[in-house]
């Protein structure tokens, strides 16, 4: 190859908008985990990626733990939790999160009452084990919040020194939707007032059926804040916005964030993939590429209510950084196999 044409492939690489990642979409399969919705994957400091979702039957948590994000599709799932049979936490098991905190692990969940499966509240557990799928998980109670109406899809992140909560919330206003809080925490399950509010159903994107802001996630990255979250039903219509606040900000001010007007993750037909959506982000073992994990469907009709259908499937597709710092989501990867194989 000449010497030209060497510095024309260079020059056109280093001028591309969006940067090269390392691993490529083809080492992961999609769909990765069959019938985990809103995948929430967690790599620890040990060593090993930490993995859980909402089942379809929304009566438990789970856990699963593996060395590599391939491993954690076929290894063993253990049960860490089950609904209560009377009372709250016992019904509608949405959403769950692993974090760990001060040296002990935290699963952040959401569920309604065995009775009232529609009061959804935010609740915590708490476990002092080195190893979350070993020791015993401590109910902390409900994370209250300024509203006492419809709460959920609880996030947690830390920065400058501050542990913050992010989460989907109900106001008190006619014909509101969900919107999308954040807060100070003064602990692992307790919030500090105020709480800001930085999103609302506003956008015809986001009022797909419902009005809905939620499932929240934060990925910190080139000087900035950058806050996903999903809206509309939970059918073709769910889609992910994107909230950016520089990383100096008061992230309590809602000003501080500025809120994508269009969907950055939605439905393919291309490529036969649709509601994408509750997101987490995690990076290869190396940390040199940014992953994104969430779920969506291989159709498009429903011949049931959508939280009905079983397959919001887990998947993975590889985050790409444009010459501005800010993330380039794509579109969803069609499948590579069918639920069956």
């Amino acid at each position: 190859m000449k010497l030209n044409s060497i510095l024309i492939i260079a020059i056109v690489l280093l001028l591309s908008p969006v940067l090269q990642a390392q691993d490529s979409n083809a080492d992961y399969p999609n769909p990765w985990i069959y019938q985990r919705a809103d995948p929430w994957v967690y790599l620890h400091n040990d060593g090993y990626y930490y993995f859980t979702g909402t089942v379809p039957e929304y009566d438990r948590l789970i856990l699963r733990r593996a060395q590599t994000l391939n491993e954690l599709e076929t290894t063993e799932e253990k049960v860490i939790w089950k609904k209560h049979e009377t009372g709250i936490m016992g019904s509608h098991i949405w959403a769950p999160e692993l974090h760990y905190i001060n040296n002990k692990w935290y699963i952040y969940f959401a569920a309604g009452g065995a009775e009232d499966v529609w009061a959804i509240r935010m609740y915590v557990l708490e476990n002092s084990s080195p190893n979350p799928m070993e020791g015993d998980w401590v109910e902390k109670g409900q994370i209250t919040t300024k509203y006492p109406i419809f709460s959920l899809d609880a996030t947690t992140f830390e920065h400058k020194g501050k542990r913050y909560l992010a989460w989907a919330e109900r106001p008190d206003r006619p014909e509101a939707g969900t919107s999308i809080f954040i807060a100070e925490m003064e602990n692992p399950w307790t919030i500090k007032q105020p709480q800001a509010e930085l999103t609302i159903p506003e956008l015809d994107w986001e009022i797909q059926m419902y009005k809905v802001n939620e499932g929240a996630a934060v990925i910190k990255r080139n000087g900035k804040i950058f806050m996903t979250y999903s809206a509309s039903a939970t059918n073709d219509t769910y889609a992910m916005g994107l909230l950016t606040a520089d990383e100096n900000a008061d992230l309590l001010d809602p000003d501080s964030w500025t809120k994508s007007l269009e969907p950055v993750f939605k439905s393919s037909e291309e490529n036969g993939i649709y509601g994408p959506g509750h997101n987490s982000f995690t990076t290869t073992k190396d940390g040199k590429t940014d992953l994104l994990i969430y779920h969506a469907r291989s159709y498009k009709e429903l011949e049931v209510h959508p939280l009905n259908d079983p397959n919001r499937h887990a998947r993975i597709q590889v985050l790409e950084w444009d010459k501005d710092g800010n993330p380039v989501f794509g579109e969803p990867r069609p499948d590579t196999r069918s639920f069956e194989d």
